[in-house]
């Protein structure tokens, strides 16, 4: 394998720079050619393709986003689509590629690479961390660590005013952010998509708050938990709860996706760019590459997008604990 070509996909999350770099960094070392892909799939259609070169990817360790931009691309989904993405590869020599996102990209990839052969290897890139293969996906530190941020600024008014607060952190299918943010945020409730809480058991806990003279609680909520979102949830409680009860709504959205990548997704971004890319060159395809136990490991994408990464119900156990 001679020539290359790497892409970003789907939602953009901090340490996909570092991925990148590692990637083109690597198959400069190992002699092969790398092209990058702008705007994913959408411009592998396009035929929006670059050679990169060690310089190509000097000072962006340190950034946030993508410099090769992101894109959800319905195109791709048609068989047209995936022709015309096919014969834009074929025109530029590329001989197999490397996917960074998540299961929308690698369910893409598999197909992809079924209908036309091309091997594809995927490094997880999603805030979520919700992708079956790995402890922990590209993105998931930093955001952790912005919502954890932002709990403890919220903390800090929530007791000057004997507040509630319900913040909205990204999850639309995964509890992870909101589990581990909870945690670190000492939040007296976490609400997940894996574990049904129900209104009354929020009332409960708050409830016992009350009596232990707690003036002010942080319930942190995903996305996409079954009560619904942190408004929903916030309305249900204040129609059942009696007496004026000051209860306030955070969403912090696409905070989330940006800023500069903590130390550990910068890490673990470069082994997953470098091990995606050693992978490819050995032979493997339809995998993703993955750090489990801090061991590199590939797991075909079929698995990666099938199989479901359960949340630790000792983790919500340890919320309900600590909130006394």
């Amino acid at each position: 394998m001679k020539r290359i070509a790497v892409f970003t996909s789907g939602g953009d999350a901090p340490g996909m720079n570092a991925c990148i770099r590692a990637v083109v960094r690597g198959a400069v070392y190992h002699g092969v050619e790398v092209f990058g892909i702008r705007k994913g799939y959408n411009g592998m259609i396009a035929g929006d393709m670059f050679q990169m070169s060690s310089h190509s990817v000097s000072n962006i360790v340190q950034r946030g986003g993508t410099i090769l931009k992101s894109a959800r691309s319905k195109e791709f989904m048609t068989p047209e689509g995936r022709k015309k993405a096919y014969e834009a590869l074929k025109e530029h020599g590329i001989e197999g590629l490397i996917a960074i996102g998540g299961n929308g990209t690698f369910t893409g990839a598999m197909i992809f690479q079924k209908e036309y052969g091309i091997p594809t290897v995927g490094a997880p890139g999603t805030i979520d961390n919700d992708l079956y293969g790995t402890d922990y996906t590209i993105g998931f530190d930093t955001a952790v660590n912005t919502a954890l941020d932002a709990i403890d600024r919220i903390r800090d008014t929530a007791s000057s005013h004997d507040r509630i607060f319900f913040i909205e952190v990204m999850g639309r299918d995964s509890g992870y952010i909101a589990i581990q943010s909870g945690i670190a945020g000492g939040a007296e409730l976490v609400m997940v998509p894996e574990v049904l809480t129900p209104i009354s058991e929020v009332i409960e806990t708050l409830q016992q708050g009350w009596k232990r003279s707690k003036s002010s609680s942080i319930v942190v909520v995903a996305e996409g938990d079954e009560e619904g979102n942190a408004a929903q949830v916030a309305d249900k409680i204040k129609r059942q709860v009696e007496g004026d009860v000051d209860i306030r709504v955070t969403t912090l959205g696409h905070t989330q996706r940006g800023g500069t990548p903590s130390a550990q997704d910068r890490i673990l971004a470069s082994r997953l760019g470098l091990g995606a890319l050693e992978g490819l060159l050995a032979g493997q395809k339809n995998v993703m590459a993955g750090i489990i136990n801090n061991e590199l490991v590939y797991t075909p994408f079929e698995d990666t997008i099938r199989l479901p990464k359960p949340i630790n119900e000792d983790l919500l156990r340890m919320v309900k604990i600590l909130s006394i």
